[in-house]
């Protein structure tokens, strides 16, 4: 799959937060996502063992989830654990991923936050820029942003606050199971994400996709 180089990796603490501070204004948050067009669907997600960084992209069919692709690169973790900087950790992994994607998903979806982050910049936008393709943030914990009490049942949302601005929404996926916090990444509005969210969760917590690029990415060949 081709990609848009945006910058190197190898940069500061520093150097990062400037740079997401840069990049930011080229995200698009609202773009509905074409979802009678959606055919193929990615899951994204890096696990880390040893200061080695697993990436998993898989993609599945749409709506039937019958799989497709997955793909698997391991290489040395570059950047330490910093809040708010998970794309300069992963995006190096994710890269090499994306790269050899024989197949061309319509969506992306990242475990990790898309604008619902301080600087509006989770890994979801953040490689959304280098995808060209529209992606969507679907955080398991929140980092940052408010949101009122919902209710139990699958389906249920709240929209997430964060200093006066609508960041995102705490969708829960499954009835009586923590929600989770979904926002756009690139080219996707939150409306059209969450929709995408919920008709790709049918049984478990975690949409289908990131549950298998999760499980995928956690399996280390000794």
């Amino acid at each position: 799959m081709h990609l848009r180089h945006r910058h190197p990796w190898n940069l500061t603490p520093a150097q990062a937060v400037a740079l997401q501070k840069e990049l930011r204004t080229e995200v698009v948050s609202n773009r509905p996502i074409p979802l009678d067009s959606v055919r193929l669907i990615a899951g994204v997600d890096v696990s880390v063992k040893n200061e080695q960084s697993q990436a998993a992209v898989v993609v599945m069919t749409y709506p039937g989830f019958l799989p497709v692709e997955t793909v698997l690169v391991q290489r040395p973790t570059p950047f330490p654990y910093i809040p708010g900087l998970l794309s300069f950790r992963e995006g190096p992994v994710l890269e090499e991923a994306f790269e050899k994607l024989k197949s061309e998903p319509d969506v992306f979806l990242f475990d990790g936050m898309g604008i619902a982050h301080p600087r509006r910049i989770g890994i979801a936008s953040h490689m959304g820029l280098w995808l060209e393709r529209p992606t969507i943030g679907c955080g398991k914990t929140l980092l940052c942003g408010r949101y009122k009490d919902l209710a139990e049942e699958k389906g249920a949302a709240a929209p997430l606050i964060d200093r006066g601005e609508t960041i995102g929404v705490a969708l829960r996926t499954r009835t009586a199971k923590n929600p989770m916090f979904i926002s756009p990444g690139h080219l996707a509005d939150l409306e059209t994400a969450a929709a995408l969210v919920l008709a790709c969760s049918p049984k478990y917590r975690l949409p289908e996709p990131i549950r298998l690029a999760h499980n995928a990415a956690g399996q280390f060949n000794p």
